[in-house]
């Protein structure tokens, strides 16, 4: 054995740490708070900790060192990397000093870093509970989100003093400091990077296009690498990247460890979103740029925390990956249907199902409360990025009839969440005159639907790619009836008018499989 390592996090992001590592030689500890962590029965030992405790991790690992032969400590895909610099800090392990952690993990230290280098980065301002809101002096719009969370919690954008109200009591509650960073508005297309920093050698790990969606938050529907904005654009990025990490104290003689990077390109030039004292939480370290170029950045990190010069960074092929998330409307899902044919599509690596049977859902306001991400490989663009939206298209997830979330989010229309369908004018018109008719007490085995002509022909697609068609066909798959067009109600006969294409357009496919759903359940 060649020595022992701590891994913070049990969870699925984890998971490729504790195989390579294992890999590697290494007897791999994992510690988690949570008994259910699915990566625990990787390891080769376990330990409930509560990450946040870093004086009991320190207490454990020093026991730990006394009987390894060599000890390291990392993280990955968590925000967790303070804890690790404190341990690496107290025992003399490789790592990078706690500060410079801790700069990495308050985005109000890490604008102050920023802002002392010069580096790009938009103005702020840091506020507590106490914080008068109506004194805010920053132009709108502007970011509000708490300094110390991670995955877009608690992260919205506000318009106006009405927005920004309700944005700050919303990042304020996901601080576990009671603080939350209020910023400019970086306008422009967003990139992620990771990094392996060895001493003061910093080595890029792929950079990604970010799909963000669902304004005011910061949905991430997916990312697909390598980047296709133009070199000089990636170059300067990168540039004003690798400064960020040395303005954080990241990089250093000493110091050893890796970096994620949010970034920006804006019509001033890169601007720096975040930069995280590890590998991204968001598969692109374990799976999209391995799958993409062949290179292990995971490993270098396992190295360096070993004290080991890192290994394997140096892309062999050049691919393209897609990664891409599937949603829901709210409710209790009742069943999931498709996960086998999105496996089986071809070009598609996996599948990461997020929920189960009987779970409550929403419609995602951060980046940990989606459905699914689906990951597809292949040597072209194109090809793998439909090969990841096919897949991701192929899922379909039932809700519970009578569900009263559920209903609620049908029967209003918001600007957030957003009608699945997204209606011109003349097409409102025309379903303002699709006309309702009374449901029978008694079932019958056929339902029809009024016909909606502008609707279906108009090629206007849901917020998942699906097509009028694709969703009706969902609808007939899901449901068992065939749904005929009809505008003739005959006696014991349902016909489905405005209120079910009301349903179908803000929920797509659930929502019409929900509306049927509950009119057999009302029936029965």
């Amino acid at each position: 054995m060649k020595g022992k390592i701590i891994i913070l996090g049990a969870g699925v992001m984890q998971g490729p740490v504790i195989k390579i590592a294992k890999e590697l030689g290494y007897f791999t500890i994992v510690l988690d708070g949570s008994l259910h962590a699915p990566c625990i029965s990787m390891a080769d030992q376990f330990e409930q900790i509560d990450l946040k405790n870093k004086e009991e991790i320190e207490t454990f690992a020093r026991f730990t060192q006394n009987s390894a032969e060599r000890l390291g400590i990392m993280t990955a895909g968590t925000d967790f990397s303070a804890s690790v610099a404190w341990v690496a800090e107290k025992l003399g392990l490789p790592g990078i000093p706690y500060e410079a952690a801790l700069n990495a993990s308050d985005k109000s230290r890490m604008r102050t870093c920023f802002k002392k280098a010069n580096l790009p980065s938009p103005d702020f301002i840091t506020i507590t509970r106490e914080y008068d809101i109506n004194s805010v002096n920053l132009p709108f719009p502007l970011v509000i989100k708490p300094v110390d969370n991670m995955g877009s919690r608690g992260c919205r954008r506000a318009d106006n003093i009405e927005d920004f109200r309700e944005a700050v009591k919303a990042a304020l509650g996901f601080s576990r400091s009671g603080r939350a960073i209020v910023e400019s508005f970086m306008d422009g297309p967003e990139f992620s990077v990771d990094a392996i920093v060895w001493q003061s050698e910093i080595t890029i790990c792929g950079l990604a296009d970010r799909h963000i969606f669902f304004p005011p938050y910061f949905i991430e529907m997916g990312h697909t690498m390598p980047t296709v904005i133009e070199k000089e654009k990636q170059a300067s990025m990168l540039e004003t990247f690798c400064a960020g990490i040395r303005a954080l104290g990241l990089a250093g003689k000493e110091n050893v460890g890796a970096a994620k990077g949010d970034i920006k390109f804006t019509e001033n030039g890169p601007m720096i979103g975040e930069i995280a004292a590890r590998l991204s939480g968001g598969y692109m370290s374990g799976w999209t740029y391995p799958y993409s170029s062949g290179a292990l950045p995971i490993k270098g990190a396992i190295l360096a925390a070993m004290g080991q010069k890192p290994e394997g960074l140096v892309p062999i092929k050049n691919w393209t990956c897609a990664e891409r998330a599937f949603i829901s409307i709210p409710g209790t899902v009742k069943e999931i249907y498709g996960i086998e044919q999105a496996q089986e599509q071809k070009h598609v690596n996996d599948v990461f199902l997020r929920i189960k049977e009987g779970d409550k859902v929403s419609f995602p306001e951060n980046n940990v409360t989606k459905c699914g991400n689906i990951i597809a490989a292949a040597q072209d663009r194109v090809t793998a990025t439909g090969a990841a939206e096919i897949a991701a298209r192929s899922i379909f997830i039932r809700l519970e009839p009578s569900d009263s979330k559920t209903g609620e989010f049908l029967s209003i229309t918001t600007a957030f969440p957003p009608d699945a369908f997204q209606l011109t004018d003349e097409i409102k018109t025309s379903l303002s005159h699709i006309p309702d008719f009374p449901t029978p007490s008694s079932t019958h085995p056929t339902l029809y639907i009024y016909p909606f002509p502008a609707f279906t022909s108009s090629g206007i697609k849901d917020y998942m790619g699906r097509s009028v068609e694709e969703c009706l066909e969902a609808v007939r798959k899901l449901t068992g009836f065939s749904l005929p067009m009809s505008e003739k109600n005959a006696e014991n006969e349902i016909v489905l008018g405005r209120s079910f294409w009301t349903a179908f357009i803000r929920g797509s496919y659930q929502g019409a499989v929900y509306h049927i759903d509950t009119l057999g359940a009302v029936r029965n």
